[in-house]
């Protein structure tokens, strides 16, 4: 049985969320917006997944610097301690190690999930019956479990990983050796992986007992290890400062999981999906007549198809759409963006142009 004593979770919401502009923006990123139309931030809905899994305690959030009162305005009772702020930007590697060394300081027998803080699971209770599986798993084997999804399209923004086809256990048919990571593969090649049925989508969900990370730690990241492990992390903000300033900018896929020989992947059996592009929103959302998915707002669609909608939830305005067919239509409070869904890669073009402008603007007066 799971010690749940024990049972702690890094919750990584550090990402900028720009794919999802304009409803996200840098000053209010993904994870802090009701992304999926829930009535609840995606980290809201992250952390109240966890909290049915350990203790409220027990789950420590990482952020940027200019995030953790945002953090702690969405999540109220939280420790100082549980939501740590990272100076700099290092990618996923840091991130972890830093709050590994934070839960090593309270519990040194800690196993550890890591989870990303805005990605969408659609059957929780199947979501935590995963979670406790391989829970069970490390606290009984020294490996690193990831959860892979089964992938349903050749999805080029999403991690591939390719697995043995024997069961890494014999009462645990859902469990394989990892083979090899692919990030962000071609779309042939996605294809090609999907056709062999030998990949699962990288969720980015990992499971391991404390013990088991610091070593794969100090074997494949050591300048990463050195400088989190050994200081101890009680450290003041210009000490932390420099403690980054010494890392390499490294996620753990590349730096850990795509190097130890000990990781395994268990077949996830809950809907998953990162929500990483508006084109992955349309699909996880539930479609109307029409084919269209509303988010949010108070809509009305005439001869339109094929559409997402995200707009503000004001009950005192109405926006009707008439004569489109695979569009996004997306607003903040002051900006609206009607694009097609099959060139949303130009939303980086587009908010590089609003903000250049909102500077000339600003300069002139």
């Amino acid at each position: 049985m799971t010690d749940a004593s024990h049972l702690w979770v890094i919750v990584m919401a550090g990402g900028l969320g720009s794919r999802f502009w304009p409803v996200s923006s840098t000053d209010s990123p993904k994870q802090f917006i009701d992304v999926m139309g829930a009535g609840r931030s995606m980290l809201q809905l992250t952390f109240a997944r966890f909290e049915r899994l350990c203790a409220r305690d027990h789950i420590v959030i990482v952020t940027g610097a200019a995030y953790a009162d945002q953090v702690h305005a969405q999540i109220e009772g939280l420790a100082p301690w549980q939501v740590l702020s990272e100076p700099l930007r290092r990618n996923t590697a840091p991130c972890v190690a830093y709050a590994a060394a934070v839960v090593r300081e309270r519990d040194p027998e800690a196993t550890i999930v890591v989870s990303p803080a805005d990605h969408a699971i659609f059957h929780e209770d199947r979501f935590l019956a995963d979670l406790q599986q391989a829970v069970e798993t490390v606290q009984e084997h020294d490996w690193i479990i990831t959860l892979g999804a089964q992938p349903t399209r050749p999805d080029t923004s999403y991690g591939y990983i390719q697995f043995r086809e024997q069961a890494s256990l014999p009462e645990a048919h859902n469990l394989h050796a990892v083979v090899t990571f692919t990030e962000k593969p071609p779309v042939d090649m996605a294809r090609q992986m999907i056709a062999s049925g030998e990949f699962f989508w990288n969720t980015g969900l990992l499971v391991w007992r404390l013990p088991v990370l610091l070593d794969a730690y100090r074997r494949y990241l050591p300048e990463v290890a050195d400088v989190f492990f050994r200081l101890g992390m009680g450290t003041a903000p210009d000490d932390l400062e420099y403690v980054y300033s010494q890392c390499e900018s490294v996620s753990i896929d590349n730096g850990i999981m795509e190097k130890a020989g000990n990781v395994h992947v268990l077949e996830a059996s809950f809907g998953w999906s990162d929500v990483e592009t508006w084109e992955s929103l349309y699909e996880v959302t539930p479609h109307q007549p029409g084919d269209n998915a509303v988010v949010s707002g108070n809509v009305f669609t005439y001869d339109t198809h094929n559409c997402l909608v995200v707009m503000p939830d004001d009950p005192t305005k109405s926006i009707i759409l008439e004569g489109l067919d695979g569009y996004i239509v997306a607003a903040s409070e002051d900006t609206l963006m009607i694009c097609r869904r099959e060139n949303e890669e130009r939303v980086f073009k587009f908010a590089s142009d609003v903000e250049l402008k909102k500077l000339i603007d600003n300069k002139r007066n």
